[in-house]
């Protein structure tokens, strides 16, 4: 074999560790390690692998609850009992710096790994969303980055087989290098029908299945836990390559090779590869593994013992067998034309011996690489912002009030971030297995029947960026309460929830004040709504260092993912009008609130101001009885006022139905503060009349506000007694506008 390379300081520090990680390691090996041993360290002990920065603040959120099975860290993915002997795994990731180089294949492999976590566990998956940033859409850059990753999204969710039922799209200019692209997957499986990702049984046989391992993703990981930079186009080998259809094959194998029971335990190949899976199967059996490198099918010849280890090509898995079984696997995986290959066996030393050309090119212990078994952990400094100081509560007496109504409305109802994202999700295949049930008739959250069942699941991702930067406390609660909202708006009940934390250098202690305060946000939130967090993904270094410059990080986006249930699919809630006269009611507390609203970064180009009013205790009063006026009948529709304020919630409703409005604005609040503010904890329903005093009297026992705003009409859209056009011109803004900026 080719002699490696001396391995000094300056060769730890090109793999992204520090010089008191280089010390530990030898401290650990007791020697030197060589150039393949170090590369294992430098891959497992990265950000990406090893959430060093951040584990600290992560165990500080909620992981208990009622319905949960797996909590987080556990497995692969969360999983909540959702009754009938049946139980949901669902997980969201980042896929961030690949996207950013290669949008097509970075966001392509992004769906194929999160989906892969799901039926590691045993989980056949049924539903994907996403969660999207991307910079300023008047840029080509920009537009091109949108059409790579939206058909990288669209080709492999589609060929995989499994819809695309919901998600979120924002355009920020904080995103014009760094983009984000989050992948959500949940998945269904019964009750003790999972398999863990362990490496139980010395003897047991060790297996690799799947695709073939390539050159492509090798350290990924490690490119994933820094910063972009204007060599980073250089790393573009990490990115990986993905093939939906030969993960379809893999799905279905794997599925019923856990049905024989000849399974012992079977992890994906991620971040980190080989090296990842056999020390985290290990680490958690407290085994060890002897692999042989030479049985591993590669798709080059002449690979080197350390591109083996790294690679993170995608469609692979490793399985631990029962040894004497190891027949089934061979037959299966031939059945479904994948590769199939004992590559080494179970050990009991704790340790991972690699193995090439007879020769032993790696021996390290498996429980010092991983988390919680000794991988740094760090706890960086941090401080408030400077540029917090900067954003003060904007003083509406310095505002100007729109001299024309309806054109400053038809301005706003025009930004990227208000209008229909159809352009983007007619490329997504929401139908197919034909469990989405909000296709036709939309929701605050997406519906997903689970068959068999008279249950479906609610599902929803959401986060105001805006709000988290101009408040990070503050913009970690709504992100959670938002997701509740929705879930709550279409007739079920928040479970759960999986995160995304997208975040800058944890090195700048101004970006770890807002990760630190944004999870204090979270964590309470998520008490207060009994959602505990079943695990994600945390993604630092998201920004950009151009020469010359200060480091410039994206807002701070801690993405969640939300499940919900509903225990009768049929009683969901949609946001569309229903009947011409129903009467339109504003349930919560309006204020003279525009704070980080889109009204003031479209209509006054002001880009940062206060985050809006929230009161945690007001929305879960808020949430219970929308909740109840739900569950009694009592409402018609439902949809909360969050992004573009009540005229944008009221225009949507409208949209959906056909049918238009006849409003009027109230007094004690300013009139664009009214229809353009986002205060928080707000909803608007529809109601026959009759109904009228019997849901406001129920809402005045609790204290919480509800207004009559007017009824629903034909097909104009009226405000104050003055016309505001018709609901097909305004569905003609929201349908085609996206594609208008990014088309031109």
């Amino acid at each position: 074999m080719e002699k490696e390379a001396i391995v000094t300081l300056q060769t730890a520090e090109n793999l992204g560790l520090n010089p008191e990680e280089f010390k530990r390691i030898q401290e650990i090996m007791g020697r030197m390690p060589n150039f393949t041993e170090l590369s294992i360290f430098s891959v497992m002990w990265s950000e990406h692998c090893s959430y060093k920065n951040s584990i600290v603040w992560l165990k500080t959120l909620p992981r208990d609850g009622a319905k949960l099975l797996v909590g987080a860290g556990e497995e692969n993915a969360g999983l909540v009992d959702i009754g009938d002997g049946l139980a949901c795994a669902f997980k969201i990731e980042s896929h961030n710096h690949p996207s950013a180089l290669e949008p097509y294949q970075g966001a392509a492999t992004g769906v194929g790994g999160i989906h892969r976590d799901i039926f590691t566990m045993g989980a056949r998956p049924i539903a994907a969303l996403n969660s999207l940033r991307f910079g300023d859409i008047n840029l080509e850059h920009t537009k091109h980055l949108v059409s790579g990753v939206v058909s990288g999204i669209g080709d492999y969710g589609n060929c995989f087989g499994v819809p695309t039922v919901g998600g979120e799209v924002f355009f920020n200019p904080s995103y014009n290098q760094n983009i984000l692209v989050n992948a959500m997957s949940v998945g269904i499986v019964k009750v003790g029908e999972t398999i863990s990702a362990s490496a139980d049984g010395p003897g047991n046989p060790v297996f690799i299945v799947g695709s073939a391992t390539g050159k492509d993703g090798i350290h990924g990981a490690t490119f994933a836990s820094a910063d972009l930079t204007e060599d980073s186009v250089e790393d573009l080998p990490a990115v990986q390559v993905g093939d939906p259809f030969q993960e379809k094959l893999l799905l279905e194998a794997s599925l019923e090779i856990i049905k024989t029971g000849a399974v012992v335990g079977m992890q994906d190949m991620g971040a980190a590869g080989i090296t990842c899976s056999t020390s985290e199967m290990s680490a958690k059996s407290g085994t060890g593994m002897r692999i042989d490198l030479d049985k591993v099918p590669t798709r080059q010849k002449n690979m080197k013992p350390f591109e083996i280890l790294l690679s993170e090509s995608q469609e692979r898995m490793l399985i631990v067998a029962k040894k004497g079984e190891e027949g089934k696997l061979f037959e299966i995986f031939d059945k479904w034309d994948l590769e199939c290959e004992q590559i080494g066996e179970v050990t009991d030393t704790g340790m991972l011996e690699f193995h090439k050309s007879g020769e032993v090119v790696a021996l390290v212990p498996a429980e010092p690489l991983v988390l919680g078994g000794g991988a740094p952990v760090y706890n960086p400094p941090y401080s408030r912002p400077a540029y917090l100081d900067k954003i003060a509560n904007i003083n509406l007496g310095q505002v100007n009030e729109p001299s024309d109504y309806p054109a400053t409305a038809k301005k706003l109802f025009s930004s990227p971030n208000l209008v229909s994202k159809r352009w983007i999700y007619e490329q997504y295949d929401s139908m197919v297995r034909t469990n989405t049930v909000t296709t036709n008739r939309p929701s605050d959250a997406a519906i997903v029947r689970v068959k068999g069942t008279d249950k479906a699941l609610a599902v929803t991702t959401d986060c105001n960026s805006s709000y988290v930067h101009a408040d990070p406390y503050k913009g970690g609660l709504i992100a959670v309460s938002e997701a509740a909202r929705n879930i709550v708006c279409s007739g079920g009940t928040p479970v759960a929830i999986t995160n995304c934390l997208n975040f800058g250098s944890p090195k700048n202690p101004e970006v770890y004040y807002q990760f630190v305060h944004a999870l204090k946000g979270m964590g309470d939130a998520c008490r207060k709504f009994d959602t505990p967090v079943t695990g994600g993904n945390v993604s630092f270094y998201n920004q950009t260092v151009l020469k010359g410059k200060d480091p410039e990080p994206v807002f701070p986006t801690p993405t969640i993912g939300m499940l919900g249930l509903l225990d009768d699919a049929e009683g969901y809630m949609t946001m569309d009008f229903k009947t011409e006269g129903d009467t339109i009611l504003l349930i919560g507390q309006s204020r003279d609130d525009v704070g980080s609203s889109e009204y003031m970064r479209e209509i006054h180009d002001i880009p940062h101001s206060a985050a809006p009013y929230f009161d945690l205790d007001e929305e879960s009063v808020l949430q219970k009885a929308i909740a109840d006026l739900i569950e009694k009948g009592r409402v018609s529709s439902c949809h909360d006022v969050s992004d573009g304020g009540l005229f944008t919630n009221l225009t949507e409703s409208a949209i959906a139905s056909g049918l238009g409005y006849n409003i009027s604005t109230v007094s004690g609040v300013r009139k664009d503060a009214f229809l353009f503010g986002e205060s928080q904890s707000r909803v608007v329903v529809t109601c026959a009349t009759e109904k009228i005093n019997e849901i406001k009297d129920f809402l005045s026992h609790l204290s919480i506000p509800c207004v009559s705003l007017g009824n629903v009409t034909g097909d104009k859209i009226v405000v104050d007694g003055e016309d505001y056009g018709k609901v097909s011109a305004w569905k003609n803004i929201y349908d085609n506008q996206l594609g208008i900026y990014l088309e031109s």
